[in-house]
């Protein structure tokens, strides 16, 4: 894995090669084992290099034969063996044993077309040097980032990360309060936007052509869950699903430095582990995190599976201070206000893989989406199934199998939960059925948004900007498959592959592979039906089938148990705050940032100081106050150079 980044004037005037340079220097994280600059005329590509394939030979920017052809790649193309052989059956040349090259010879036979033929997790830039022309690609789930901009005086930049943008003296620095507001709802921005003025995000499964100076973007590919239909039975669909999850497993083995996994102590993670048992023999580096509240803590089931399978473990163990300690560095890896400190543990996590050897790390990231993992997708069910009888007083009851590690909503009375998983009259026939709950909820953090935010935003429907990444025909669709498309088109790629996932693990150089995401086991996925994926309300039940005996039966058979991490109690408690969130949530700072409104934001810090804030509403709130002020601390205040714009 590595970071990118580059500059084309769509003006043809030269662009400074010193400025993609620094674009580079501010992402070394990203890839600390080399650098590389192209730069032609009008344009220039960076790049950072983790070295993980052709450790040799495998630098970049790379050019094709002729020079007419050059890339800085961010990823990795998983069947690059098989493409390699393909084009030298049809007569290239390769100079190198890396799957760089693979895209630049791929892109030479079919052009952008070529994109079709990856699996892979990619984001790429091919400068075209006979056409003048720049190809931007990014995966189709989205688990590499790339983002771009346009300078006043015409330059197109794109990097891995918001960062790199910001280095450019002329690209100012200002908080987007649409982002915001998205953010504030459907727990990420939804691409193109971001939380930043004048910055886009490429959605996952689009590529970008810059040419004769204009942009244009255009999808190649969208997850679609309209053609489920029953495989001949269940124990075949298993074997199928067991079957591509081997070979995606096989593939995201390749490498030519150490493989490691991260193992939670739940079933994705330990099935993955499972699969690379199969094809090596060697001693597995496995990573966990545990917690020192044991509300949070999973180890007893992490001990489990590494009695079962025999690998050689490593763990963290993670406190209230550790949190508090690490988040500002969580946020300006993230690049986007966070609702939950979840993120945070995790960048302790490749921290611990990178001091351990390993730069590469499977993860069971992306089954929960497409199998029918979350406990949204029971509560989606259960409330449909009380919708249909409003007036039973059964019916409610089953809303107590949800959520059973949450013991503050398990001790609430039934009229409280039936007020809150309420059915309003018109909900049914919402597309978002599934979600209004969690939205709605997120949403009333907006009531803590300055009077100057929220009247900005006062004409702004951010359900509108959701709409137009929803496919046609959506609104057929099953219930249980519109929830998975939501899970996974929009938290999926904007907040677990990226603030959990990418970001966390780029901090240390750590590159994430997911089996669960290679594109054929999704799109197997989506055709399996609801009934398989969950059987009453057993969840991922088709999953834990095709598991078998892989793993211990008390992982496969435990209740989910969502990965979370302390909220609000790791910055404010009783007899324990942190000073450097007191300060970007003093009055002071509060008033001079002009987000948030201060004598609200005072009354939820006096709350947690008294260990009150117990609510889901009350730690989202503060976390995502917290984070916010420090993404403007961070981005606006103090980056390194460039300009910063008011909000």
């Amino acid at each position: 894995m590595c970071g990118i980044a580059g500059c084309l004037s769509l003006e043809g005037r030269p662009v400074d090669e010193d400025v993609v340079r620094r674009m580079i220097g501010i992402v070394r994280h990203r890839g600390p084992d080399g650098a590389g600059i192209h730069a032609d005329g009008n344009a220039a590509l960076g790049h950072a290099r983790l070295s993980i394939i052709d450790l040799g030979g495998g630098a970049q920017p790379m050019s094709n034969e002729d020079g007419s052809l050059w890339v800085t790649f961010n990823g990795e193309i998983f069947n690059y063996v098989e493409l390699r052989q393909l084009l030298l059956d049809r007569g290239h040349r390769f100079a190198t044993s890396s799957d760089t090259e693979v895209i630049l010879h791929l892109y030479e036979e079919e052009g952008e077309d070529c994109v079709h033929r990856f699996n892979g997790q990619w984001a790429f830039a091919i400068w075209d040097q006979k056409r003048r022309s720049l190809f931007l690609s990014r995966d189709r789930l989205g688990v590499r980032p790339l983002f771009y901009t346009v300078t006043p005086t015409g330059e197109f930049l794109f990097a891995s990360e918001v960062k790199s943008l910001f280095v450019h003296p002329e690209v100012e620095r200002g908080v987007d309060l649409r982002g915001l507001d998205q953010v504030f709802t459907f727990w990420t921005t939804v691409p193109p936007a971001t939380v930043f003025k004048g910055v886009s995000e490429l959605p996952p499964g689009h590529s970008l052509t810059v040419r004769d100076g204009q942009v244009r973007a255009k999808r190649y590919w969208r997850l679609d869950f309209s053609s489920a239909a029953a495989p001949v039975s269940e124990a075949d669909c298993a074997d199928r699903l067991l079957e591509l999850l081997l070979d995606a497993t096989r593939l995201r083995l390749r490498s030519d430095v150490p493989v490691g996994a991260y193992l939670s102590g739940g079933l994705d993670s330990s099935l993955v582990t499972a699969l690379i048992r199969r094809y090596s023999d060697a001693k597995l580096k496995t990573f966990s995190v545990g917690f020192q509240d044991p509300e949070f803590d999973e180890t007893r089931f992490q001990k489990e599976v590494i009695e079962f399978l025999h690998t050689e473990h490593h763990e963290i163990r993670c406190t209230y201070e550790d949190i508090a300690q690490a988040f500002p560095q969580v946020v300006w890896h993230a690049e986007k206000p966070i609702l939950r400190t979840a993120p945070a543990p995790l960048f302790y996590l490749s921290r611990l893989a990178h001091e351990h050897g390993c730069k590469v790390v499977l993860s069971g990231e992306g089954s929960d989406e497409l199998l029918g993992g979350y406990d949204i997708y029971k509560e989606a069910k259960i409330r449909s199934f009380w919708a249909a009888r409003p007036e039973s007083r059964l019916r409610p009851l089953l809303l107590r199998r949800l959520y059973p590690y949450l013991q503050t909503l398990q001790s609430q009375s039934p009229a409280y939960l039936r007020a809150f998983f309420q059915v309003r009259p018109g909900d049914l026939s919402s597309p978002y059925f599934s979600h209004l709950p969690r939205w709605d909820l997120t949403s009333k953090l907006k009531l803590f948004f300055s009077r100057e935010v929220k009247a900005e935003l006062a004409s702004y429907d951010c359900y509108q900007d959701l709409e137009s990444s929803i496919p046609e025909g959506f609104g057929k669709w099953d219930l249980f498959s519109r929830a998975q498309f939501l899970e996974s088109s929009c938290l999926l790629p904007g907040y677990i592959l990226s603030s959990q996932g990418d970001r966390m693990a780029m901090a240390h150089s750590v590159e994430v592979r997911f089996p669960f995401l290679d594109h054929r086991v999704v799109e197997f996925s989506a055709t399996i039906p609801p009934r398989l994926k969950m059987k009453a309300l057993d969840e991922k039940h088709v999953l834990k089938r095709a598991a078998g005996t892989l793993i211990p039966a008390s992982v496969k058979n435990r209740h989910k148990q969502p990965y979370r991490a302390p909220d609000a109690r790791s910055f404010l408690a009783p007899g324990r705050a942190d000073e450097g969130a007191l300060e970007l949530l003093s009055e002071k700072r509060l008033r001079e940032d002009g987000l948030f409104e201060p004598t609200a934001v005072r009354g939820l810090v006096e709350k947690a100081e008294k260990g009150l804030a117990i609510g889901m509403k009350d730690n989202m709130a503060l976390v995502g106050i917290l984070s916010t002020q420090l993404l403007a601390q961070l981005f606006l205040r103090a980056f390194p150079n460039g300009r910063s714009a008011a909000r």
